[in-house]
C-alpha cells in the first residue's frame, strides 16, 4: 500500500489538516491540534472513531461528513 501525503482541506473559516491513514482512514488536525479521527462508512456517509477504543461512533454528524466530502474531494473521488 502507497503512502498518502498529508493535505490541508478549508470549511469556512477553519483549515484542517488530513493525515491519511489505512485505507478509508483519516486523522484531522484544527489548529495544529488532533481533532477528530474519522472513517468512510459510505459514499455519503463519515464516522467518528472513538479516540480511545477506535471503533466507529454511528451517529450523524454534520461536521465529520463535510470534512469527509472535502476529503474526496482532495483524492479525486
Amino acid at each position: 500500500m502507497e503512502m498518502k501525503e498529508p493535505f490541508d482541506i478549508e470549511l469556512g473559516e477553519v483549515i484542517y489538516s488530513v493525515f491519511p491513514e489505512e485505507e478509508d482512514t483519516y486523522v484531522v488536525f484544527k489548529d495544529g491540534t488532533e481533532y477528530v479521527k474519522i472513517i468512510k462508512d459510505t459514499d455519503t456517509t463519515w464516522l467518528k472513531l472513538n479516540p480511545e477504543t477506535e471503533l466507529p461512533m454511528f451517529g450523524m454528524d454534520e461536521e465529520v461528513n463535510l470534512i469527509g466530502e472535502e476529503i474526496k474531494k482532495e483524492l479525486g473521488q
